[in-house]
């Protein structure tokens, strides 16, 4: 049975984890619903600091990076953000995604 384990190095939570002992501002973005076909699985963390730099997927394509600059604002504000994202499967590919389905993921910021 393959393991969903991430090893220390690429789990975005000990990544996350780190940064913040470095004295970075940092937000998390989790998956926490999906409806159809979606890239990655609910519980999939993006992490992201103060200067934009991230570790971990929630998406890919057009997603990660709105999920980035909407986590550079949460990191600003405190305030967290339930953000979704859904596209059809026809349209899929013109907006950068390799499916369709719709995911919805909420961003706070960490410490």
């Amino acid at each position: 049975m393959p393991s969903t384990f991430l090893d220390d190095a690429r789990d975005p939570l000990i990544i996350a984890e780190g940064w913040m002992k470095d004295g970075k501002d940092v937000a998390i973005a989790t998956v926490v619903e999906t409806w159809g076909s979606a890239p990655r699985p609910v519980g999939s963390h993006l992490v992201i600091d103060a200067e934009g730099t991230f570790h971990g997927s929630v998406s890919g394509g057009c997603v990660e990076g709105a999920v980035i600059s909407e986590a550079l604002d949460v990191i600003g504000s405190g305030k967290p953000k339930m953000l979704e994202f859904g596209v059809a499967d026809e349209t899929a590919w013109q907006v950068g995604l390799s499916c369709g389905g719709k995911i919805r993921v909420y961003v706070e910021r960490l410490g």
